[in-house]
């Protein structure tokens, strides 16, 4: 696996775990691929000529950031180099506090977001464009 700088056209390459499908149709607009990459730092995770992953953190205000994800099906082969990447790029970031929703009921992601450093503070109702709910964690330095 290596990581290199996100670009917009590293979503084309994604193939997003069944979880996230959602986002999917966010990829065919070319202005959200190119708004994550000038929101803030971000960086994709790569497999030979396949995205794994593309993550990154969009400034909020003076040290807070909210982080994204969008996570392939094939990244959990990849799981442990991964989430040390990861865990390097937050331990990096200038921001004292940086957020992450994850969905409500994708335990898998509520074990992640823990594992990285990430602290549940509540839920959100109706946070997501479909409706649906979404847990608050927060990763204070």
């Amino acid at each position: 696996m290596i990581v290199l700088p996100f670009e917009a056209g590293h979503l084309q390459l994604l193939s997003l775990q069944e979880n996230q499908l959602h986002f999917q149709p966010l990829f065919a607009r070319p202005e959200y691929g190119d708004w994550l990459e000038k929101s803030g730092p971000a960086f994709s995770a790569a497999v030979g000529d396949e995205i794994i992953a593309s993550l990154g953190i969009t400034p909020q205000w003076e040290n807070r950031a909210v982080a994204w994800g969008l996570i392939g099906k094939q990244a959990r082969r990849h799981f442990v180099p991964l989430t040390k990447a990861i865990m390097r790029f937050l331990d990096l970031c200038e921001y004292r506090r940086i957020e992450t929703p994850v969905d409500v009921g994708f335990e898998e992601g509520d074990r992640w977001a823990t594992m990285l450093g990430f602290e549940r503070e509540g839920t959100m109702r109706a946070f997501m464009p479909d409706g649906r709910d979404c847990h608050l964690y927060a990763r204070v330095k």
